[in-house]
């Protein structure tokens, strides 16, 4: 049976999902909340990593808020592609990073699933920092990212958030399209 602690996490992040694929800027005071309320569930199931998350979506959920409703010169900010050299450094580093701290959670903490805990750590910083900036390929980065997570929140039991991370991983699907489909009508 699901605490109540994870329903109201689970249920704070499904809308905020939801609010994200649709390209709507209640996405990060809805997230927010999430953030607080996983993080607290995740320290309690010692998923270390996922709590060190939490911390940087509170930061960068701050920082995604100014920047959809400024951007640029005080203009929102538009939808866009990253450029492909940067997006490869950027997911080589992830994968490094990664592994490192799997290594150290490895070594220095009780961690479950320290190395799958570190890929959904770092992939989730790569698509919310792609995220914060309008970029298409947030998509892509959170569609890896549910299919992490799904199987390590059910190995700890976490039935509900893997349930809902299975919703998230439709609905990355979803916002891939939407967003693309959005992008095509800015071009025109």
């Amino acid at each position: 049976m699901p605490s109540s602690l994870e329903i109201f996490a689970n249920l704070f992040y499904l809308v905020s999902v939801l609010l994200a694929a649709r390209n709507s800027v209640h996405t990060w005071a809805v997230g927010l909340v999430g953030c607080v309320l996983f993080g607290w569930l995740f320290f309690s199931v010692q998923l270390y990593a996922d709590v060190t998350l939490q911390g940087f979506f509170i930061v960068t959920s701050l920082l995604g808020w100014w920047s959809w409703l400024h951007g640029r010169g005080g203009e929102p900010m538009p939808i866009s592609r990253s450029a492909w050299p940067g997006l490869s450094l950027a997911l080589a580093v992830a994968v490094l990073v990664a592994l490192a701290y799997g290594v150290l959670l490895h070594h220095f903490t009780d961690a479950y699933a320290p190395f799958i805990d570190s890929l959904v750590l770092t992939f989730s910083v790569l698509a919310q920092l792609l995220l914060m900036r309008r970029k298409l390929e947030t998509w892509y980065g959170w569609v890896l990212v549910n299919t992490l997570a799904v199987p390590l929140f059910a190995s700890r039991e976490l039935y509900l958030t893997a349930f809902i991370y299975l919703l998230f991983w439709c609905n990355a699907w979803y916002g891939l399209y939407r967003w693309r489909r959005e992008l095509n009508a800015q071009n025109v």
